[in-house]
């Protein structure tokens, strides 16, 4: 088992609807975090949003910098369905861990669509193994989101991404470390478009955004060529904005949408 210990937060010690979990797993060899926000009405099997940070981040980001929560309780009481929000570190890897099967430093793919959607199950109230799980993320998230989307589609309901890192060369822009230390067993293993051409009969609903200024917004429209060609069912919406926080604060809006709308239809 990859889940060898872990801790759960005191809710008398803190903040509403909201749990932290430290797991220790084999996966990655070490001990990392989850924020878990669930407020609203529990249900049995209460659907399941992993949202996935970017370089430099950790559990803690999308709450504490990009406000998520707010704008999910916002939409709640405009009529969005009930979610639980989980927000896992990336592995704590050099600046970013780009949410890889690495051939050396840690499986740290297995660590979210292994250890931390069963740990979540495992240890929070309303959901269960026949919770439907999406996924989003910004930026190396986005990318992370986009790639174990791809790779894993019968395992998530929908797929979102903003201001998405599309390749490893992309990374290279937010992080010292050389790219060729991401290599992985798997030659193709962090090509996005690979994983989308082999699985393209069964991909789940997906959606991904970029602003218009983001320095990533040309590799996001070579990855809508190459998804075009594929003959890929999706939605790209080019926004106005840049790489920041007050572009995903606003636009993470556009994915809780998207997820609640896969949700009624598939109900």
């Amino acid at each position: 088992m990859a889940i060898l210990r872990v801790e759960k937060s005191n809710p008398e010690y803190t903040p509403a609807n909201t749990t932290t979990l430290t797991l220790y797993s084999s996966n990655i060899g070490g001990r990392q975090d989850i924020s878990v926000y669930h407020s609203g009405k529990q249900t049995e099997h209460t659907p399941i949003i992993v949202l996935l940070h970017g370089v430099y981040g950790s559990n803690w980001v999308w709450m504490q910098l990009g406000g998520v929560e707010k704008v999910y309780e916002q939409l709640k009481q405009e009529g969005l369905n009930d979610f639980v929000l989980v927000m896992p570190s990336d592995g704590g890897l050099w600046d970013g861990s780009a949410y890889l099967p690495l051939s050396e430093q840690g499986n740290y793919e297995a660590w979210i669509v292994d250890d931390v959607i069963n740990g979540v199950i495992d240890n929070i109230d309303g959901v269960s193994q026949q919770s439907n799980v999406y996924i989003t993320g910004l930026s190396m998230g986005g990318y992370g989101a986009l790639r174990l989307g791809a790779k894993y589609p019968t395992q998530f309901k929908g797929i979102s991404a903003h201001s998405s890192v599309t390749s490893l060369d992309d990374l290279q822009q937010f992080t010292d470390t050389p790219v060729a230390n991401y290599q992985c067993d798997f030659e193709n293993e962090a090509d996005i478009t690979y994983w989308l051409k082999k699985n393209k009969d069964t991909l789940p609903p997906l959606r991904f955004d970029c602003g218009k200024d983001d320095t990533l917004f040309e590799s996001n429209l070579v990855l809508c060529s190459a998804m075009d060609k594929l003959n890929i069912n999706y939605q790209f919406e080019s926004l106005s904005g840049t790489h920041e926080w007050a572009y995903w604060h606003e636009n993470i809006v556009k994915t809780f949408n998207f997820f609640n709308s896969i949700e009624l239809n598939s109900n």
